[in-house]
């Protein structure tokens, strides 16, 4: 077996070794992602569907962008209830936001605004990432 060591113990890491460790990740960055929802409140009772659906997305920004602040959008909030509790949207194509806090005593530095990307056909879209500017 091949058991893969790294040049230092995590224990032992001074914080600079750790920060050299981590990854540097852009602050500020905004994704286009395809949600699919039907997989995700498969086998959920009709009358939770669509709130499952919300929180599915609330969910999904919150892993792919690491914030725990998540705020939608009120568009992405009509389209996925736009056919009632009982049928969300199959997919629905999102714009995740990272975002810096403008409130000085909020917890959080970041948070993540969830916008609505309206698109003809969801055949062959990718996770794409959005200029800012």
């Amino acid at each position: 077996f091949f058991f893969y060591t790294s040049k230092f113990e995590l224990d032992d890491a001074s914080p600079q070794q750790f920060a050299k460790m981590a990854p540097n990740k852009p602050d500020l960055v905004s994704r286009d992602y395809t949600i699919h929802l039907a997989k995700r409140t498969h086998k959920t009772t009709f009358k939770s569907k669509t709130p499952k659906a919300i929180k599915v997305i609330r969910d999904f920004a919150e892993k792919a962008m690491k914030t725990k602040d998540v705020r939608l959008d009120p568009k992405v909030n009509k389209e996925v209830w736009k056919q009632g509790v009982r049928n969300p949207p199959k997919r629905i194509r999102v714009r995740l936001s990272r975002k810096r806090n403008e409130d000085e005593d909020a917890e959080e530095k970041l948070y993540t605004l969830v916008q609505l990307v309206e698109v003809a056909s969801f055949k062959g879209l990718q996770t794409e990432t959005v200029d800012s500017a």
